[in-house]
């Protein structure tokens, strides 16, 4: 098969699941409108960091792993369930604070740092990410696929979740988003935490 059609299919399928809401894309618009454009470019990059670990660990088959040894595929779902139910029980509780308590986070070099790991945690929070990866690759490779091909492939991978994400980041934080974040921040930040939860719940009950 044609490498450039390997990778436009590779495009096309990965593209669809960037842009389809989930956990990466709420903590992205959470992180744009209530901290900073810049924490929040950071957490797409913490996102976009756990596509590689995700793309390179499906090109090398880690849903055999998965297959092979259950207990470690539930005890990584688990724990991505329960750190989701976990992010979105903070978020929900943050809204019952006082006021004073809520600024919105500007500036900061650990809101930087926070951002990442926000980004990268949720995104790895999810195994099946793994599996979905590695049904890509099935779908799309040839038998014994060149460890350059994977590359080129997860290198597109990549730039499709940055790019995507990193426009997210700078369409949620321009002021008028902002504005309305701040109108209505506990209701949005609650609805979050219900989204969060939901996921995670999900998550944990899926098999």
């Amino acid at each position: 098969m044609n490498t450039v059609i390997i990778l436009l299919s590779v495009a096309a399928i990965w593209g669809i699941a960037v842009v389809t809401p989930g956990p990466n894309f709420f903590i992205t618009v959470k992180t744009a409108v209530g901290q900073s454009r810049q924490a929040a470019f950071f957490a797409a990059l913490g996102t976009s960091t756990g596509t590689i670990i995700w793309g390179v660990s499906g090109f090398l088959g880690v849903a055999l792993l998965f297959k092979a040894s259950p207990w470690i595929y539930i005890s990584l779902k688990l724990l991505g369930g329960a750190y989701l139910v976990y992010l979105g029980v903070s978020l929900i509780l943050t809204t019952f604070k006082d006021d004073s308590d809520q600024e919105v986070i500007t500036a900061g070099a650990i809101d930087f740092r926070r951002g990442y790991s926000l980004g990268l945690i949720t995104n790895l929070s999810n195994p099946k990410t793994a599996a979905f990866v590695t049904s890509l690759f099935a779908a799309t490779m040839p038998a014994e696929a060149p460890l350059a091909l994977g590359c080129l492939s997860v290198g597109l991978m990549t730039l499709i979740s940055i790019g995507w994400y990193t426009f997210v980041a700078y369409v949620f934080s321009l002021d008028r988003f902002r504005r309305l974040y701040l109108a209505g921040r506990q209701w949005i930040e609650r609805t979050a935490g219900v989204i969060f939860v939901g996921f995670g719940l999900k998550l944990v009950s899926s098999e």
